[in-house]
């Protein structure tokens, strides 16, 4: 017996000298030995191989299908352009608003296409994938495996299972240990120029072993664009270790709600060396005392650039919905970035109504890798006449366009509540405005 356990303390040394020596330390300095690029080449070989078997085994068409995991192929007109191709058959009068029965057909298709498929409940799903790769979870389109294949998958479910998961737990264990115990230690020096730079390579060092836990391959674009001190930074929101990914290349100061458990204890350590903003439940209601501590955040240029998503909630990495424009209403410069994660290495994207946080978590640490781009974009403000709302739409587009996604204009708060009264009308005014004439409701 006491052999068992000597040899079991040999491993564990073992263990924990190549997680030091092999990840840890390259992680800390931030510069790599070659063991993910390894990993990730053979990875690619790997699924490009089983996507070649799927082809032979199982029908062309299945694999060609559009990874839209679009039902319904909507035309994308305006209400008065597709309401014109239903009234063609009649000439409309020359004066005043016209009123058509074919205008029915128009409502119809528009209610029945959402019953079936609406733009949003969609977008809180994950990405379909193109072709499996090799993780039970996507299997879902592609039943048929061959031997070879089902060999494949039961030996990358030892592999992800039971030396990936143990490896990336240790990890992320031990980033959040390190930088609950970091900045602590940091939050006792005094204020000096120092500690600042302390901190932020404390804050990146952390981050950096977290993003080695989750065996994240990073490609960053355009660094010189990357958010400087007294600015905002604002991102597409998909997952919660956006953060991570983000802080892999720099430090930023959060925003958030307080929280208790050891989320808490991680935010109390945290605040101790760098100027987060957290708020009490009661302050979040408090728009005034937000914006003011914000724009007090943002008017001191030796601060960190604050990192806000302004969507409010976590989308399927597909589009970018409705951005809130109080973060706009600060008047700070805003440096827009766009996040992508490739969905064939694992589904990056949190549904918090189906998964709690640590069953996302696991789901990460169990997944092949966590593979995305990032791209920061040029420094934007708000330029003259234009309100916090159209800014805000104006920065959306940019980032929806650099990272290939679609461009919403509804709330991501609809997955959770239902939708507004103004929506309503707005769709009951334009159409009124068609029936009565802008003539006709201008002067009433």
């Amino acid at each position: 017996m006491e052999e068992f356990w000597a040899f079991a303390l040999w491993g564990l040394k073992i263990w924990f000298f190549l997680i030091v020596g092999l990840i840890m330390v390259p992680a800390m300095f931030g510069f790599s030995l070659g063991i993910s690029e390894t990993y990730m080449s053979l990875l690619i070989k790997t699924l490009e191989w089983a996507t070649l078997r799927l082809q032979v085994s199982t029908e062309q068409k299945a694999l060609n299908a559009s990874p839209s995991n679009g039902l319904i192929q909507r035309h994308g007109g305006s209400m008065e352009k597709e309401l014109g191709e239903l009234r063609c058959t009649r000439p409309k009068p020359s004066v005043g608003g016209d009123f058509s029965l074919s205008d029915c057909f128009y409502f119809c298709r528009q209610g029945i296409e959402s019953i079936v498929e609406d733009e949003v409940t969609q977008r809180f799903t994950s990405e379909e994938l193109v072709s499996w790769n090799l993780l039970t979870r996507s299997n879902n389109d592609f039943h048929y495996i061959s031997l070879k294949l089902t060999l494949l998958w039961g030996l990358g479910v030892f592999i992800r299972y039971c030396i990936l998961a143990p490896l990336r737990i240790t990890l992320a264990a031990t980033g959040l240990l390190w930088l609950v115990i970091g900045t602590s230690a940091v939050g006792l020096l005094p204020d000096w120029r120092l500690k600042g730079w302390i901190s932020e390579w404390v804050h990146v060092m952390c981050y950096r072993i977290c993003a080695r836990g989750l065996s994240a391959t990073i490609l960053y674009h355009n660094k010189e664009n990357r958010p400087k001190k007294g600015g905002i930074c604002v991102a597409n929101h998909t997952s919660p270790i956006d953060i991570v990914i983000l802080c892999n290349d720099g430090c930023y100061a959060m925003v958030g709600q307080v929280h208790g458990g050891l989320m808490g204890v991680v935010q109390r350590a945290m605040v101790r060396s760098c100027p987060h903003i957290w708020f009490e439940r009661a302050e979040m209601k408090d728009r005034h005392l937000v914006t003011k501590r914000l724009t007090d955040h943002v008017n001191d240029k030796t601060k960190l650039p604050i990192l806000i998503f302004p969507e409010g909630t976590c989308v399927n990495n597909t589009s970018v919905m409705m951005f809130k424009k109080g973060s706009f209403e600060i008047g700070g410069t805003i440096y827009p970035v766009a996040i992508k994660y490739d969905p064939q290495f694992g589904d990056a994207f949190w549904n918090s109504a189906k998964y709690n946080m640590v069953s996302y978590l696991l789901r990460m640490m169990t997944s092949w890798a966590i593979v995305c781009n990032v791209w920061y974009l040029p420094a934007m403000h708000q330029q003259e006449g234009e309100d916090a709302v159209q800014f805000a739409n104006r920065v959306k587009s940019v980032i929806a366009h650099q990272g290939g996604l679609v461009d919403l204009s509804w709330d991501g708060g609809l997955k959770r509540a239902k939708v507004k009264d103004t929506f309503k009308e707005q769709q009951q005014k334009q159409y009124s405005s068609m029936v009565v004439g802008e003539d006709s409701s201008s002067s009433d």
